[in-house]
């Protein structure tokens, strides 16, 4: 059946590898992608697919109801998968209230441009797809996983907003009937990751001898999910899951900051020929950012065996291609740290 899916937040990481993902395998269904096009969002992310018959871009801002209900009326959308957000803790930090107004204001403009242009036909065959993080439950002790019970405890102005959308689409869903599905994630890393994220920040560092700042003492735990399979997942939940249900997802992956970060030096010291333990010698431990949650950790029993969902790819094998991604598209890297990208785009759509 034909479909006319919207993503939104389409330009930033995991949005735009989803959208090169789905495109091309689902050319018979329309996709919309709209973005804010904020610092995190990037076109160039979005190349391979830009010219597609099946797609098209509108930079829109999801805190604008009027842009998004007209967006519904004029598209007859019929599925969202909503990836949207501001998602940097540090960022959360200094400034929160962006984040409400986005992650949780403009959350709650789309699910009632969605009530609204989907309650006159019943529901039928629609889909509000809410894509979140594992971080809306807190932070784990030594032992123990998140799984889709366990109760949120959001420690950061970040994860505060994650959650309060979270509550809002399940809110909506059981006031309004709009049919939803949820996913928790775990820490993404891959392709098109915007360098103030940990690995593609890392990797730009140790390829230019810059210092590697590792808060504390580098001993908080994470589950690391490679995009690719990410975006696996979400098709999978998007055409299997069961309405109105959660799904957890992780890459079965836990490290440690630090070995995490031993580990990519050795990838680095291999791909350019320096002597093993290189380096290493670029780690530097500074102070630890406020409310820095000790782990998480993602039990994603429940996508596997109702589902059939698992990663594809190893950890060793996904960090390989993702280095070599960023060791091969070096003017994609250097026009971000720079700002090219971005000055593009305000010529060509105007400031934020």
């Amino acid at each position: 059946m034909k479909k006319t899916i919207l993503i939104t937040g389409g330009a930033g990481f995991i949005g735009s590898n989803l959208l090169n993902y789905l495109v091309p395998k689902y050319p018979e269904y329309q996709f919309i992608n709209i973005d804010k096009l904020t610092y995190a969002g990037n076109l160039k992310n979005l190349t391979a697919i830009a010219d597609a018959l099946n797609y098209c871009f509108y930079k829109i801002d999801i805190s604008d109801a009027h842009s998004i209900n007209k967006l519904f009326y004029d598209h007859k959308i019929d599925t969202v998968l909503h990836l949207a957000a501001e998602s940097h803790v540090d960022r959360s930090i200094i400034d929160p209230m962006t984040f409400v107004h986005t992650n949780v204001i403009g959350t709650v403009h789309l699910l009632h441009a969605a009530r609204a242009s989907w309650q006159k036909n019943n529901f039928k065959d629609n889909l509000f797809y809410h894509i979140s993080t594992d971080e809306v439950y807190g932070s784990l002790g030594e032992n123990g996983l998140f799984t889709e019970k366990t109760p949120y405890d959001p420690r950061s102005p970040y994860s505060a907003s994650k959650a309060a959308s979270d509550h809002f689409v399940r809110a909506y869903h059981h006031t309004y009937g709009l049919p939803i599905v949820l996913s928790n994630c775990s820490n993404n890393y891959g392709p098109y990751q915007f360098p103030e994220k940990l690995i593609p920040l890392f990797i730009h560092n140790m390829k230019n001898n810059i210092a590697l700042p590792v808060y504390g003492k580098g001993d908080n735990t994470r589950d690391w999910l490679y995009v690719e399979d990410h975006c696996r997942a979400i098709d999978t939940i998007m055409t299997k899951g069961k309405i109105g249900e959660t799904y957890n997802i992780g890459g079965f992956n836990e490290w440690k900051n630090i070995d995490l970060i031993l580990h990519l030096c050795k990838v680095m010291d291999d791909k350019l020929n320096r002597v093993s333990g290189t380096t290493a010698q670029l780690i530097q431990f500074v102070q630890d950012r406020p409310g820095h949650d000790k782990r998480y950790a993602i039990d994603a029993t429940k996508i596997k065996n109702e589902l059939g969902w698992k990663p594809y790819y190893t950890f060793e094998q996904a960090i390989i291609r993702t280095v070599d991604w960023y060791l091969e598209n070096e003017s994609w890297l250097e026009d971000i740290l720079n700002g090219t990208y971005y000055k593009y785009y305000e010529q060509q759509y105007g400031k934020n």
